[in-house]
């Protein structure tokens, strides 16, 4: 019988598990989707019990529905929505109250009050984050903060604190029967509470929070066996990779040298650059654990974070409802030559990379009686890549690391005409690999390289191969004068709301 590595792909709308070859090929999947839980404007929550059930029916399922059985199984890795935020108890397993999403912005007070006077940067000099809503170290100390006996427990051991990879690491590995409690290198370095340059908890980012040590899993490499899967169908094989979802898809495009760079396009992008074993501090960017095999050193990668991108488009189909179905923004967006003079910058709950402005929100500028809505569907398509070249440019100003080749993955990557005008907006070459599934790729990949199913990176790189690629065709000017247009929008978004 062949042999697979399998992917546990827990994502922010849904769970899968996917059997790869080795040639880095899709073979088997299943997919199942949670319930998105919004209590109150502002907050996203998601039922951790429910995630762990559906990990558990999408490994489960895609054995059923293959030929293959636990025994072809060689390894499994796990890769996840990063930041959003569980706490559980250790004895019975139960979690103290729903998962909080890394989308949920509850914990801006608390942000506020955190930064002081020293400002959100204050612990950026060792964790390569600003104090934000977005990580998880602040959606612990509101837990802690808000959960009756929350606090008290964790102080006495009690609780156990993780990231999605943790919290499906501890119940595919048996839970309260002796599950793992760990986390690798990339997931803790988006807790806010991880120092970059030792790898271990950041002991004044704990006692700024409030988070007790004994909460927090052991910090491992993103490629080594964890331990042994227990009560689903891949019982008995070897757990052995952990990569969150960004820089799996880094890893799973071969972004393995320096400058590399990719962008995945979901509900949000994410532009992540290899910057090599460097830590490369900016103040606009993140500064992010890349990936760690085994003993071997450290890759950090610098990131950019948009939080509106794919949710965008959606946006106009279910809000709007200026189109039926999101493929269907590409042909209206092709009806028209150009914007028409509109811009959309979609700051609806803020601003991430490269601006970090939580006073911002939406805006549609340049509006006259001469557009339709197919120049806002094209604005649309605009918006979600000059937001890209916001952090590409800012990525090299900062860093010196410019993008060369710009590879994409992620479903906006099926509209054509949008991957033109990235190309057209960045003035850079955009590539898409004929395996698009690259998050997933990228935790087998974690895997197998743990247990030898590969044996070295380029083998990993010898398996990519393109599908698509698209050259810049705007000229300089026209590439310039359309992003001064953006900037100016982008400005009118600022102080809209206040958020003391």
């Amino acid at each position: 019988m062949p042999k697979y590595v399998g992917a546990i792909d827990q994502g922010t709308t849904s769970s899968r598990f996917i059997l790869f070859d080795h040639d880095g090929q899709i073979v088997y999947v299943d997919q199942r989707e949670h319930e998105q839980i919004t209590p109150r404007a502002g907050w996203v929550e998601h039922d951790a019990k429910e995630i762990w059930t559906r990990t558990r029916e999408v490994v489960n399922g895609a054995l059923a529905s293959s030929p293959a059985e636990a025994g072809d199984v060689e390894a499994i890795g796990i890769t996840n929505q990063r930041e959003t935020t569980v706490v559980w108890d250790r004895e019975t397993g139960e979690p103290i109250y729903n998962a909080i999403v890394w989308q949920d912005t509850r914990t801006a007070p608390l942000v506020r009050e955190l930064a002081g006077d020293q400002g959100v940067d204050r612990l950026r000099a060792n964790v390569g984050l600003p104090l934000s809503t977005y990580f998880s170290g602040p959606k612990v100390r509101w837990l802690l903060d808000n959960v009756d006996g929350a606090s008290e427990k964790a102080e006495a051991g009690q609780l156990a604190f993780g990231n999605m990879d943790t919290w499906v690491l501890w119940n595919l590995t048996g839970g309260t029967d002796g599950g793992v409690h760990a986390t690798d290198v990339t997931n803790a370095s988006r807790t806010m509470l991880m120092d970059l340059e030792t790898l271990d908890w950041h002991e004044p980012s704990l006692d700024l929070m409030g988070v007790p040590r004994s909460m927090l899993p052991e910090i491992r490499s993103s490629s080594e066996v964890y331990g042994e899967a227990k009560g689903t169908a891949v019982g008995g094989r070897p757990v052995g990779g952990i990569l969150g979802d960004q820089q799996a898809a880094m890893f799973g495009q071969s972004c393995f040298d320096a400058g590399d760079a990719k962008n995945t396009y979901g509900t949000g992008s994410f532009l992540l650059v290899n910057t090599g074993e460097q830590v490369v501090h900016t103040d606009k960017l993140l500064t992010t654990a890349g990936y760690k095999l085994g003993g071997g050193k450290t890759t950090y990668a610098l990131e950019g974070s948009i939080a509106v991108t794919g949710a965008l488009i959606q946006w106009l189909r279910d809000r709007l409802k200026i189109i039926g179905s999101a493929p269907e923004v590409e042909d209206l967006a092709r009806s028209v030559d150009d914007n028409g003079g509109v811009y959309f910058v979609p700051a609806f709950s803020g601003l991430f990379a490269p601006y970090w402005r939580s006073d911002a929100r939406g805006a549609i500028v340049g509006l006259s009686r001469f557009n339709t809505n197919a120049h806002l569907a094209r604005a649309t398509l605009e918006a979600i890549c000059y937001q890209s070249r916001d952090v590409a440019d800012a990525m090299t100003l900062d860093s010196g690391v410019g993008v060369r080749v710009l590879k994409v993955d992620g479903g906006i990557t099926a509209n054509e005409l949008c991957m033109q005008m990235q190309a057209d907006i960045l003035g850079v070459t955009v590539s898409k690999p004929v395996v698009a599934e690259t998050t997933a790729l990228g935790a087998a990949y974690a895997a197998g390289l743990a247990v030898g199913f590969w044996r070295n990176t380029d083998e990993l790189r010898a398996n990519w191969n393109e599908d698509k690629r698209w050259e810049p065709a705007w000229t300089e000017e026209q590439r310039e004068a359309g992003y001064a247009g953006w900037k100016k929008a982008v400005e009118r978004t600022f102080g809209w709301v206040d958020v003391d």
